[in-house]
């Protein structure tokens, strides 16, 4: 923890209150080796207000928790439903997610997940995607979508069929990953 103009911060730049909420979300959001995060999802079938409130909470606990993107899996709820944000763009929750269109060409960068705390693995991913879907009253949804929002859905799509980051990543990087998450469930 350091001190910044009467504020104390976390090691990573988070004053006392936002650190408080980002543990509170990430106690909220299922952690590896959690089944449910190996599930597949069921389609969303029912457009309602359960459905609506499902997708306002995962924003809150998504943004409480300062990530990028967060599929209903990770929340223990077997629904086809992700939302993500990237920048100072509106939040979006997407139900029903598909991948129609990604790009030949791809691009390595690290990704990290809400749901492997302190692990960051190198995923290779389409640059380009155009991904369609439904809001949560139902209506049709297509995006056009590159760098790194494109990641973020790839990232939330795979989620939505139990796929991993830990399943995309290099042999070496999975064992260094399996390391650092095994010392975590050791210490928690």
């Amino acid at each position: 923890m350091t001190e910044d103009a009467g504020q104390v911060r976390s090691a990573d730049g988070l004053d006392a209150e936002a650190l408080a909420k980002r543990r509170t979300a990430l106690a909220q959001i299922r952690q590896y080796p959690d089944p449910a995060l190996r599930m597949t999802a069921k389609p969303v079938e029912q457009f309602d207000a359960a459905l609506a409130q499902l997708a306002r909470r995962m924003i809150a606990l998504m943004k409480d928790a300062q990530g990028a993107g967060l599929a209903a899996t990770q929340v223990g709820t077997l629904q086809r439903l992700f939302v993500f944000q990237f920048g100072d763009d509106e939040a979006r929750a997407i139900a029903n997610p598909q991948l129609v269109q990604q790009s030949a060409e791809t691009e390595v960068d690290e990704e990290g997940c809400l749901s492997m705390q302190r692990v960051l693995v190198p995923v290779e991913r389409s640059v380009r995607v155009r991904l369609e879907g439904q809001d949560v009253d139902g209506s049709d949804i297509s995006l056009e979508l590159e760098g790194v929002p494109a990641r973020i859905v790839q990232h939330e799509v795979d989620h939505l069929d139990g796929v991993l980051t830990l399943d995309r990543t290099t042999p070496d990087a999975r064992r260094e990953a399996l390391a650092t998450l095994r010392a975590q469930l050791t210490f928690a």
